[in-house]
C-alpha cells in the first residue's frame, strides 16, 4: 500500500518507521506547516494514496477528515481531544462515502485491557462497597488531559457499573512516560487493581497499520475497538 501520513511528531515518525519496515510505500506526510491548506489542497496532495494515517493534533482533525472524504483516501485517525465533534465528522465521512476507522489507542493491548476491565465491572456490578477510579499518566509533551484512553475507561465503567455511579480519573504528565493506566476497584476491606503499561510506541504504530490493511473497500466511519476482532481476523489470514 501507498500511506499518507499526518503529523511528524514521535508518534508520527514511529508509524511512517514502522511501515516502512512493513513493505509499505510512504507518500506524503502532511506537517503543522501543511494545515493552513484548505481541504482541497490537503486532498489534491492525497490522489494516488491508498489510506491516511493521522497521529497530529486535534484543531487540524476536520481538515484533514474533509481532505481524506474528498480525495477518497480512507483514514485511520489516532488523533485524540477531537471527539466532541465526532458527529460532524462522522456525517463528514458517510456524505462522502468514505470510510475512517478512529480510536483513542490502537494499540492491540490497550483495546485487549478495554475487555478486561469491563468484564472485571460487570462482576463488581451490583456491589455498592467498591468505588471505581482510573489512574493514568503520560510524557510531558501530551496535550490532552485526561487521555482519550482514560476517557474510554471511563465510558465502559460507566456502561459496565450502571447506576449513573460516577468514576474519577487521575492524571500526571512527567518525564518520558510512554502511557499507564491503571483501573482500580476500591474497598474497605481490599483493592483490585489493572494495568496497562505502554513500553514503547511500537504497539500504538501496528495497531494503526492493521487498521490501514483492513479499512480499503470499505465505507462508513468504525470505532476500532468495535472492529478489532475482524482486523486481527484479517492480519491471521495474510500472516505467513
Amino acid at each position: 500500500m501507498k500511506l499518507a501520513f499526518f503529523g511528524n511528531g514521535q508518534m508520527g515518525r514511529v508509524a511512517v518507521a514502522r511501515a516502512r519496515e512493513a513493505g509499505h510505500a510512504i507518500g506524503v506526510v502532511l506537517t503543522s506547516t501543511d494545515a493552513g491548506s484548505g481541504p482541497g489542497e490537503l486532498a489534491a496532495a492525497l490522489h494516488g494514496h491508498d489510506v491516511a494515517i493521522d497521529f497530529s493534533v486535534a484543531d487540524a482533525v476536520p481538515a484533514h477528515v474533509a481532505a481524506c472524504a474528498q480525495a477518497g483516501v480512507p483514514l485511520v485517525e489516532g488523533t485524540t481531544g477531537w471527539q466532541v465533534r465526532e458527529a460532524e465528522m462522522r456525517r463528514v465521512v458517510e456524505d462522502a462515502g468514505a470510510a475512517m476507522v478512529y480510536g483513542p489507542n490502537f494499540s492491540i493491548g490497550v483495546n485487549l485491557f478495554y475487555r478486561v476491565v469491563a468484564s472485571a465491572a460487570g462482576l463488581v456490578r451490583g456491589l455498592p462497597a467498591y468505588d471505581a477510579f482510573i489512574e493514568e499518566a503520560h510524557h510531558v509533551r501530551k496535550r490532552d488531559a485526561p487521555s482519550g484512553t482514560a476517557l474510554q475507561l471511563r465510558k465502559i465503567l460507566a456502561r459496565e457499573l450502571g447506576g449513573g455511579r460516577e468514576v474519577t480519573i487521575a492524571s500526571t504528565r512527567a518525564g518520558y512516560i510512554p502511557g499507564v493506566h491503571r483501573v482500580g476497584f476500591d474497598s474497605a476491606a481490599d483493592q483490585i487493581t489493572l494495568v496497562h503499561t505502554a513500553r514503547s510506541r511500537d504497539g500504538f504504530a501496528a495497531g494503526a497499520l492493521a487498521a490501514a490493511r483492513w479499512l480499503p473497500g470499505r465505507r462508513g466511519v468504525f470505532a476500532f475497538a468495535e472492529v478489532l476482532d475482524e482486523i486481527l481476523e484479517a492480519e491471521r489470514k495474510t500472516t505467513p
